[in-house]
């Protein structure tokens, strides 16, 4: 489990296929001496196993349903650059949001707005992805925790703060960018626990918990 605060990014070295999985080598140093292997690691927002690490670099390994369900399958490549943060402590601060590691699908920046402060408008390809996600709660955009502005029936936005651009791969966006989206795991227990079927139910969910 993860808190969504970045604690640095890497560089992707290598990213090949071994059989039925896909093996990802991170260059970041002062980052990779603290891994263990059999460890957990969000890059991207993508909870990976640590399978190798020395003071320079570690690899991680993902499964084929990880590669497809984020944009790794589309975008990734030696040289790429990825958020990382290490799995939270019971004794941390939960300074971000209960973030899994557990990759829901893949957004597109569609518009980014403002100079040092920004807004980024995001539309995920599935659309019932937005159901899960209320104004001024939370998501995790490749790994960043961050708080909803607006949602509608076609995308959502965030606020991106000056340190968040500076220090996650976040600075980085433009149009058409692909982006790792985890929504709360608060609102999933939610639909579960209510019935709620986002392939079933039609119609603004709110409105349908509110008819219960």
């Amino acid at each position: 489990m993860f808190t969504g605060l970045i604690e640095r990014t890497g560089t992707v070295g290598k990213f090949f296929q071994s059989g039925s999985f896909y093996t990802l080598v991170i260059e970041a140093e002062n980052f990779s001496g603290e891994l263990v292997r059999g460890q957990s690691v969000a890059v991207s927002g993508a909870c990976l196993t640590v399978t190798r690490s020395d003071g320079r670099s570690f690899d991680v390994q993902m499964m084929r349903e990880t590669f497809n369900r984020t944009w790794f399958s589309r975008a990734m490549r030696a040289g790429t650059r990825v958020n990382l943060e290490r799995a939270m402590r019971l004794t941390d601060r939960l300074d971000g949001h209960l973030v899994l590691g557990h990759v829901d699908g893949v957004a597109k920046l569609v518009d980014i707005r403002g100079t040092a402060t920004q807004e980024a408008v995001f539309a995920p390809e599935d659309k019932n992805l937005l159901r899960g996600i209320v104004e001024k709660g939370s998501v995790a955009i490749d790994g960043v925790s961050l708080t909803v502005i607006s949602v509608n029936d076609r995308n959502f936005s965030v606020g991106l703060i000056p340190e968040t651009l500076a220090n996650t791969t976040l600075g980085n966006l433009r149009p058409g960018t692909l982006i790792n989206l985890e929504t709360d795991i608060l609102g999933k227990y939610v639909a579960r626990l209510t019935g709620y079927n986002s392939e079933r139910d039609s119609g603004n969910y709110l409105a349908s918990l509110l008819e219960m």
